[in-house]
């Protein structure tokens, strides 16, 4: 697993059987595995993924590595981790404090990154020291109480393929916070669009389906998802070579500027072979500048024929890392390693001569080609890639990892549990109870390492531990330095678990020091929102506008939403603004003249009544029913300051009084009119000889008609207000700014029956005058109805789509005009003729005038 280092606990004895007395005289016949002992009471196993038996290497015109051969190629800085256990049991030994009196010692066998050699390695691990017998121990000192597995996961895997068989349980992290944390860093540098490169990994495709999920899920996508494949033989070198010339390019031309790369710990020594893949392949090809992102598992690795590759792609990268810390006198300790005194230690000599490229004599049969390796060569010259001199995160992990054993194994020895461990000759014998009982004492263990550092397991075994983000910055004489520019909090909430210190990242060098971006698509911005790419990924997208009456107010929204209704959208279609209420006032000019307007006419509708009730005896008052005329004038006065309701603030008395009182009145004056016409018709058909008419001329069939016609109006308007009576309201839809303060008619049926049957009394009496405008008449009377019920009847016409077709405050303006508009044709066109006659021509106002007009 990667992150941190398994820890496997076996037992000493078979869980089957008992095994069969055997000699323990074999000779092993795996003697080349390089080994390391020192021997002890207790004994920590483990095994190094170290070197690599078989390496291919390929003549360039730039910065040659060697021709192509088998030779055993080391990779250098895994001795650190070889240094670091090594450490970690001699502080262990040297502190009075842990473990007394026990003497902890190590066997380290090199895996070789070979599954034969890791089960081999592991199978030596669990038998009798320089003997070979699966399964058999005959070595009573051997008290081998842990195992710490290979830095990466297929090693680990490997080893507990054979150590399952006897039941032992291994320890492994939780990947789920490193993943959460890549999420986090993400997101809080915007990078929504990125590519993701793994190396023959066992784990590769599980992680590759475990990200790509969570990532979505949180609006990332993935620009490419590369596997770079392990080749096993010599003669796939050559599709090796064109398959990572096609990574290489395809990341290279890739708009995605973070990459974010998974493998093993040694990943890094074969990722830096692609630039020089690419160009072996496809010529000159100057490599774009990309953000790496590292999982934890992968470290800074360098094969020893890479010593003089460039280095600029690893510029910058942004690598995770389990949380280290560099314990005192560590340094001390690798600088004091010389392979003088070798004794011991396998890994030496090999490390020495690859990490230096020089040779010791006593090394080599025959003639010595090469530098001489002297042994005073100092380790801290050698390149970042190579070796360093501080304890890496993997070192650090294998550190804790014996020191947490050694914790255990001393918490074991002092409690109090019915198998307890014994004493025998100044050392610790464990039976097989007390080795079960060790893996109790692992679960839940804290205590403080040398560096300060709190190291605790919970109850499954899992490291409490969170994780560095360091910024790797590279020069080109090869030094390597890492800086600290955040971490990652495994025990806090995951939306605080991050922090990051942007200010000290320094950016590969074609970001010229800006903060990269990597985007599909550039952000769209507030009052745009995202209108997704057929058939490409979610975050490649174009930006749209938002439609009328709505808004974004945020980046890279995927709709744009409408506002409140108490709100309407700024012109950028950003924000969302108050609206103002608004209705009808007096203080407004429209109001204020259309007042005026009607409280003029009202004025002159009263003279005009003055008029003729000043003059009531004369012929051309008293002609067509003098009632008739006094009725009409009334009602067309109150028809006027009716308009007056529809003006202020709209309350429950007006909005119930408005629409009725309009509606009764305006019925009362258009009976009068119909009755007037009615009248005419019938005093020409009574003066015919015999005809029957007569009886029907007089006030009350006058009377009668105006009286019906006025009280089925009443009627409708009562069951309107019973029914659905209008109310105030306030109307915040009809207008993109403005909240309307109106009256709610209730229901629109019964406001249409009202206009309708106005309209329909307006028609009759149109048609009636229409067919008696030729009749004789004294003054024209038909005529001049014919004339005012075609005014009338045009601006109720035109008043319905008028009123649909406005909205707020001007409906209610448009209803006003209508009212005066109606009122003031009917005024003008019956009454000014008689008022002509009766002001300026009296002397038409005669009887003689009358009876010669009617009869001429």
């Amino acid at each position: 697993m990667v992150a941190l280092l398994a820890l496997l606990l076996i037992l000493l004895h078979h869980a089957i059987s008992k095994p069969p007395i055997v000699k323990c005289n074999i000779h092993d016949p795996y003697t080349p595995l390089h080994q390391y002992h020192q021997k002890g009471d207790l004994i920590i196993g483990g095994i190094a993924s170290h070197s690599i038996i078989v390496s291919i290497s390929i003549a360039f015109t730039k910065t040659p590595p060697p021709t192509l051969l088998e030779e055993l190629q080391v990779v250098p800085k895994n001795y650190q981790n070889i240094l670091a256990l090594q450490f970690a049991v001699k502080e262990i030994n040297e502190n009075p404090q842990l473990l007394p009196n026990v003497t902890l010692g190590f066997h380290i066998y090199d895996s070789y990154f070979n599954a034969k050699w890791t089960s081999h390695a592991t199978m030596l691990l669990i038998s009798t020291l320089e003997t070979f017998v699966p399964n058999y121990i005959c070595d009573i000192k051997k008290n081998l109480i842990a195992i710490i597995g290979g830095l990466d996961s297929e090693t680990s895997l490997q080893m507990a393929t054979i150590l399952d068989i006897y039941k032992v349980p291994q320890m492994t992290p939780k990947e789920a916070h490193q993943y959460q944390g890549i999420l986090s860093l993400l997101l809080h540098f915007r990078w929504i669009w990125i590519g993701i490169l793994t190396f023959f990994d066992e784990n590769a495709e599980r992680f590759v389906q475990t990200v790509v999920p969570i990532f979505s899920q949180s609006g990332i996508c993935f620009a490419f998802i590369e596997r770079s494949h392990k080749y096993t033989y010599v003669t796939e070198v050559n599709n090796m070579l064109k398959i990572g010339a096609k990574i290489h390019d395809k990341i290279n031309d890739s708009k995605a500027n973070v990459v974010l790369a998974h493998g093993e710990s040694y990943a890094l020594a074969f990722f830096r072979w692609l630039p020089y893949l690419s160009e072996l392949e496809q010529g000159s090809n100057t490599p774009k500048g990309k953000v790496w992102i590292i999982t934890a598992q992968v470290q800074l690795t360098s094969f020893v024929f890479q010593r003089t590759w460039d280095t600029e792609i690893l510029h910058g990268v942004l690598s995770f890392n389990t949380h280290s810390n560099d314990p005192p006198g560590f340094r001390q300790f690798v600088k004091s390693k010389t392979p003088s005194s070798p004794k011991g230690d396998g890994f030496i000599l090999d490390f020495w001569q690859q990490a230096f490229g020089c040779v010791f004599p006593n090394q080599v049969i025959g003639s010595v080609t090469g530098d001489i390796c002297t042994g005073q060569e100092e380790l801290e010259n050698l390149p970042g890639p190579f070796f360093e001199m501080t304890m890496t995160s993997h070192s650090y992990n294998i550190y804790n990892a014996v020191y947490a054993v050694a914790h255990a194994s001393h918490a074991m020895s002092t409690s109090r549990v019915k198998h307890r461990p014994v004493m025998i000759s100044g050392g610790m014998k464990f039976d097989k109870q007390s080795l079960w009982q060790l893996h109790h004492f692992l679960r839940g263990i804290s205590f403080n390492n040398s560096a300060g550092d709190k190291i605790s397991l919970d109850q499954n075994g899992e490291i409490l531990a969170g994780f560095d983000i360091t910024n790797w910055i590279v020069y080109s004489n090869q030094s390597f330095h890492r800086v600290k520019v955040g971490e990652v909090d495994s025990l806090a909430p995951p939306q605080q678990a991050l922090t990051i210190n942007e200010g000290a990242i320094k950016w590969h060098r074609w970001f010229n020091q800006t903060q990269p971006k990597s985007v599909c698509s550039e952000s769209c911005r507030p009052g745009f929102c995202r209108k997704m790419k057929e058939g490409e990924a979610f975050c490649c997208y174009d930006c749209i506008p938002c439609p009328e009456g709505k808004i974004s107010h945020q980046e890279d929204m995927n709709d744009c939403y409408e506002c409140e209704d108490e709100k309407y959208p700024s012109k950028n279609k950003t924000i969302c603004i108050l609206k103002h209420t608004t209705f009808l006032s007096f203080e407004e000019p429209l109001s204020l003249s259309l007042a005026c307007s009607a409280l003029s006419f009202a004025f002159l509708t009263a003279l005009v009544l003055e008029i003729f009730v000043k003059h009531r005896d004369t012929p051309v008052v008293k002609a067509n029913n003098r009632d008739l005329t006094y009725a009409l004038l009334i009602s067309l006065l109150l028809c006027f300051l009716s308009a007056l309701l529809f003006i202020g603030y709209p309350n429950k008395v007006t909005c119930l009084l408005r629409q009725t009182v309009f509606g009764i009145i305006f019925s009362v004056a258009v009976s009068c009119v119909l009755a007037k016409t009615t009248t005419v018709v019938l005093a020409f058909m009574a003066t015919k000889p015999g005809s029957r008419m007569r009886k029907w001329v007089g006030k009350g069939l006058a009377n009668s008609i105006v009286l019906s016609c006025s009280l089925i109006q009443a009627l409708i308007c009562t069951l309107w207000l019973v029914i659905s009576p209008p109310f105030p309201n306030a109307d915040m839809k009809s207008m993109a700014e403005e909240i309307v303060l109106e009256c709610n008619e209730g229901t629109v049926t019964f406001f249409y029956c009202v206009l309708g049957y106005m309209g329909f009394l307006a028609i009759v009496s149109f048609t009636v005058a229409f067919l008696a405008r030729k009749l004789p008449d004294s003054f024209n009377e038909a005529k001049f109805i014919t004339f005012s019920m075609l005014v009338f009847c045009s601006v109720w016409l035109s008043f319905v789509p008028s009123y649909m077709s406005t909205k707020g405050k001007y409906m209610v303006a448009v209803e006003i005009f209508s009212i005066l508009a109606s009122s003031a044709g009917l005024l003008g066109c019956i009454f000014s003729p008689k008022c002509y006659i009766i002001l300026l021509r009296p002397e038409l106002n005669t009887r003689e005038h009358l009876i010669r007009r009617k009869f001429s």
